[in-house]
């Protein structure tokens, strides 16, 4: 259980400060840090023929006071998405198996922390 007490019973000066850090979340530019995340993707992904390192994409969905990007890979060769089996691995028509490289998890932490720090830094700054 969580619980909270203001010496001035209203939490005024909490209030002001979540209302602050609202409006910055809806006012940052989500679509660079999207693009950004496309950029890290693609500089990470093995390439072969460079398909699935060029077909990232992303989409910011802001809904319910909250804010999601999606980061999407396009390349599907007989019904199967390229970038998630070079990531986890896969079978072959010959019998034997194909080991998975984990590239999309350091590249999008790094984005993901990043992004973190600028927000923080920008509602430290105002």
């Amino acid at each position: 259980m969580i619980s909270l007490s203001s010496s001035n019973s209203d939490f005024t000066k909490t209030r002001k400060y979540l209302d602050k850090i609202y409006h910055i979340i809806h006012r940052t530019n989500f679509d660079k840090y999207g693009q950004e995340g496309v950029e890290a993707l693609r500089a990470a992904t093995p390439v072969d023929s460079g398909k699935t390192r060029d077909s990232w994409r992303y989409r910011v969905v802001k809904k319910n006071n909250k804010v999601t990007i999606y980061w999407m890979n396009d390349n599907v060769n007989d019904g199967v998405n390229i970038a998630v089996i070079l990531q986890y691995g896969h079978a072959t028509g010959w019998g034997s198996y194909v080991e998975g490289t984990d590239y999309i998890n350091p590249a999008i932490r790094n984005e993901f922390s990043d992004m973190s720090n600028k927000i923080i830094q920008e509602v430290r700054s105002k």
